[in-house]
């Protein structure tokens, strides 16, 4: 395979540019990671209905990773119990070192072998589930070894990865290969590789809560109700969905219901 990803940058000379040079360099290279996703979405929509059907026969997703697209994955999935209030466990993150010792930045911990596999035996990984590795080169010893053992153990396995014909996507059945190109400092895959996996995984994330039944409309009606900007947000929600008038009485519905979901579902049950 040949690895785009550490290709040598299109510019050189970096110390010698302007401020503004830069900046605009490093701009014109973002604007190519959307064309680049766009290149994969029949992959990523393939990737996508293979994570609905295994959550909605009781499955869960594991993102398994290393470096920056594993510590990304992270970000990701904790704010999806508190957006579509999903139960935590749905979706996980099998970080390498270890998603606690996330700042720690572990890169290291990329070459284990063995790490992987065994947290995910530790969560009980089943033929049920299903595990995205996350590998900009597509050859990361950590992700690679556990989705070989998940092949072996008939667990469907995807990956995201930034170069074509990679090991990694080899031992994948749902592949997304998005090809950004060499990065602005050569090899700095936390740059635009980065920043396309960012962008995959809201597209993933958000695509999925919708096909489960998580947003309504364009609405988030199962946010959990955790501080005052979200608790306004669901009264106004509720208000505009339910057609109530007086903010306090839409206030006092939702409180004691929980989510605009239930508030609403309530609504409906009372009438009848």
């Amino acid at each position: 395979m040949t690895r785009i990803t550490e290709q040598p940058s299109l510019y050189n000379n970096l110390e010698q540019k302007s401020i503004e040079e830069i900046t605009a360099c490093i701009n014109t290279e973002d604007k190519k990671v959307a064309l680049a996703i766009e290149g994969s979405m029949p992959q990523l929509n393939r990737l996508i209905a293979a994570i609905v059907g295994k959550l909605k026969n009781g499955g869960r997703m594991f993102y398994l990773g290393a470096g920056s697209g594993g510590r990304l994955s992270v970000l990701d999935v904790i704010e999806l119990p508190t957006t579509y209030g999903v139960e935590p466990g749905v979706f996980n993150v099998v970080l390498a070192g270890g998603a606690r010792k996330l700042v720690d930045a572990l890169e290291e911990k990329e070459d284990d072998t063995e790490e992987g596999w065994r947290e995910l035996q530790k969560l009980d990984i089943s033929a049920k589930d299903i595990v995205v590795g996350i590998s900009a080169s597509g050859t990361t010893p950590f992700v690679l070894a556990s989705l070989k053992k998940c092949r072996e153990q008939h667990i469907t396995t995807g990956c995201i990865v930034s170069n074509r014909q990679s090991p990694i996507a080899e031992f994948s059945d749902f592949p997304v290969e998005v090809i950004t190109g060499p990065e602005f400092i050569t090899g700095s895959t936390r740059m635009k590789c980065g920043t396309a996996q960012k962008m995959i995984f809201d597209i993933i994330s958000t695509t999925v809560m919708i096909q489960l039944g998580r947003v309504e409309g364009n609405n988030m009606v199962n946010v959990k109700l955790i501080n005052d900007k979200i608790i306004d947000r669901g009264v106004k929600m509720l208000m505009q969905k339910a057609d109530i008038s007086d903010y306090e009485a839409a206030k006092s519905i939702l409180m004691k219901h929980g989510s605009v979901k239930k508030a609403l579902e309530n609504l409906v049950s009372a009438k009848h």
